[in-house]
């Protein structure tokens, strides 16, 4: 596989999410760290952005309420390299009915190889590292060969898509 490198530049953009059990800890944690938070460009969704905005005492970039889209947003903005470092404090123990935007937003980070992290333990060791105060080349892969694959359809496929469709009416 080819890959590309996509840089991060000192100034992380970072996005900061949290469920509703777990902004709290967040908010906690991003007290604690707010030195190190401070010079970055920091973003979040709903009612977390201006918990953090309100306690940090700087401006957060606010997305929508995570259920209303805000996970998508940010998903789409780490597709678009604008968010190039996420902290997603989810509660693996209350079911949520936009976990499909949940499962989402968490395979955008993987795809485009940025770091996560999803507890306190974690987002702890990740802000702490060397790599936060410096350019940080990562590595994707180069996915210009699916956007630009040729794909083959058939009349067997078309038939199948109408046979599908008629059954469904």
């Amino acid at each position: 596989m080819i890959y590309r490198k996509i840089a991060m530049e000192h100034d992380k953009k970072i996005a900061l999410v949290a469920h509703d059990n777990k902004k709290r800890d967040l908010v906690e944690w991003a007290k604690y760290n707010r030195d190190l938070l401070a010079h970055h460009d920091v973003y979040a969704t709903g009612t977390t952005g201006d918990i953090l905005e309100q306690e940090l005492g700087f401006i957060i970039t606010k997305l929508q309420s995570g259920p209303l889209g805000g996970d998508q947003q940010i998903g789409a903005k780490i597709s678009y390299n604008e968010i190039n470092f996420l902290i997603f404090f989810w509660d693996p123990l209350e079911p949520m009915p936009h976990d499909p935007d949940v499962k989402a937003l968490l395979r955008m980070a993987v795809v485009w190889n940025i770091p996560i992290a999803c507890n306190r333990a974690s987002a702890d060791f990740m802000i702490s590292s060397p790599l936060m105060d410096g350019e940080y080349d990562r590595l994707v892969p180069d996915y210009e060969g699916y956007r630009t694959r040729k794909l083959v359809v058939t009349e067997e496929a078309d038939q199948g898509a109408e046979d599908s469709a008629e059954s469904e009416a």
